[in-house]
């Protein structure tokens, strides 16, 4: 990969990360998940093609992107980790009920 198509994957990565918090917002659990597969797979194409170190203006692009993603990210886990923590609750009750 040159440095175009490895800046072009980590906007694509942004992107998705962009639709995964929508998705968590409107609380379309099944679009994020699928979207997180999608994440996932454009990360494993860049790890298997080990791109070599991006020159100058690409890196600090890439460095932007991944603050970007980062900051998504922690807004995702903020409204899905209450909705987990319910979920593990609704389960440990269901699970407590049984025995």
């Amino acid at each position: 990969m040159n440095n175009a198509q490895i800046i072009a994957a980590y906007e694509t990565i942004l992107s998705i990360t962009g639709q995964m918090l929508e998705a968590a917002r409107r609380k379309d659990w099944d679009h994020l998940q699928t979207l997180e597969g999608d994440c996932r797979a454009i990360i494993a194409i860049l790890m298997a093609a080990n791109p070599a170190p991006l020159d100058g203006d690409y890196q600090q692009r890439k460095v932007e992107i991944i603050h970007r993603v980062l900051a998504d990210d922690a807004e995702i886990r903020n409204i899905t980790q209450p909705w987990m923590a319910h979920l593990q609750n609704v389960i440990g009750g269901i699970s407590r009920g049984k025995n």
